[in-house]
């Protein structure tokens, strides 16, 4: 069967950047058009995009930007003004790796051109290359994945791993999309996921949007799930993953992972190569803390005393034990991951 066509949550048309933003979800569906790097910046620090691939991209369309806001006539002045942009864009969300990856894909092909003009077009191009190859990946790891589920599973996932986190297609939401269009039936289960609600903003919105039965539950309700046999398997997705299996993703996944392993459930996690960092220990990974805003109220309504410390953290890390199998373009790997990761970077 063919799905209709998911939502494309990032491009780069006409030198502008086009991107859905999220902060609207679901109440409207904006898309915001910039053609300046630093306003692509803000765009990544308050979640208008976000989702580790998504950001990726973003992040090389930031650049693409800032080739063209250059004045610079030479090859030397450009890449000077390129490495002040990735400063830039760098330092917005520190534990999503793909950025960084974005980023760093596109500085190493800029470094190529002879001249100046010769950076604009080869940047440009990257950067468009690099979401179209975002799209056939999310495909290629979505039938991978599709292989693991069942006719008339219910599937849990948390946060938003879904079209809206990618270019399209998604990863943790492309392996249940991959499902649906092998004949197989499927349904949800999205967590809400506090504090910023990307499973009922953007998940439950997504799903919905695209034809599939979704159901929405708080996030405390995953153990009352779990235990009265309403979740046969669980598919999330990842902001990094390094070398050993252990995986970062948003705040949560660590209790939904533990919570699987003890009724039973397989756990699996849906990332491109993009999102394993292979030279990052876990205990370096730097986990980024949002303000106490998130927690302290809802939009401009306040549900918490004045003056109260808040700890918010945007993501946990969920060791390799917990994980039955972590999904990619080049196939599923099982542990032991130190040796089963390293290969999925050797595979043709």
């Amino acid at each position: 069967m063919t799905m209709p066509d998911s939502l494309r949550t990032v491009e780069f048309k006409d030198n502008k950047v086009i991107m859905i933003d999220q902060t609207k979800l679901p109440t409207k569906l904006v898309f915001v058009e910039y053609d300046d790097f630093n306003e692509v910046a803000h765009a990544i620090r308050t979640l208008i995009v976000r989702g580790a691939p998504a950001i990726g991209v973003s992040g090389a369309f930031g650049l693409a930007l800032a080739a063209l806001q250059s004045n610079a006539t030479v090859r030397d002045e450009l890449l000077s003004d390129l490495e002040d942009a990735r400063k830039v864009l760098f330092e917005t969300r520190p534990t999503a790796v793909n950025l960084g990856w974005g980023l760093e894909k596109i500085m190493s092909v800029a470094k190529t051109g002879d001249s100046a003009d010769q950076i604009r077009e080869l940047v440009i191009f990257t950067a468009k290359k690099m979401a179209d190859d975002d799209i056939k990946i999310n495909k290629a790891l979505g039938k991978h994945g599709s292989v693991l589920l069942d006719d008339n599973d219910t599937i849990m996932t948390h946060c938003n791993a879904g079209a809206l986190a990618t270019v399209a297609y998604g990863t943790a939401l492309g392996v249940i999309r991959a499902t649906k269009e092998s004949g197989k039936n499927v349904k949800v289960i999205a967590t809400e996921t506090r504090p910023v609600q990307q499973g009922s903003r953007l998940t439950a919105f997504e799903l919905k949007h695209d034809g599939f039965d979704v159901s929405l539950i708080p996030d405390t309700a995953v153990g009352y799930s779990m235990a009265n046999g309403l979740v046969d398997k669980v598919i999330v997705g990842a902001d990094r993953i390094v070398r050993t299996g252990h995986v970062f993703n948003k705040i949560g996944t660590y209790q939904v992972a533990i919570m699987a392993k003890r009724h039973g459930a397989p756990f699996y996690v849906a990332a491109p190569l993009s999102t394993i960092d292979m030279q990052t220990l876990a205990k370096d990974v730097i986990i980024e803390m949002r303000k106490a805003s998130e927690v302290t109220g809802v939009g401009d309504m306040r549900t918490a005393p004045d003056d109260i410390t808040v700890i918010n953290p945007a993501f946990d890390m969920t060791p390799p034990e917990l994980i039955s199998g972590i999904i990619t373009e080049k196939g599923v790997v099982m542990a032991p991951y130190e040796e089963s990761i390293p290969k999925l970077f050797q595979a043709n």
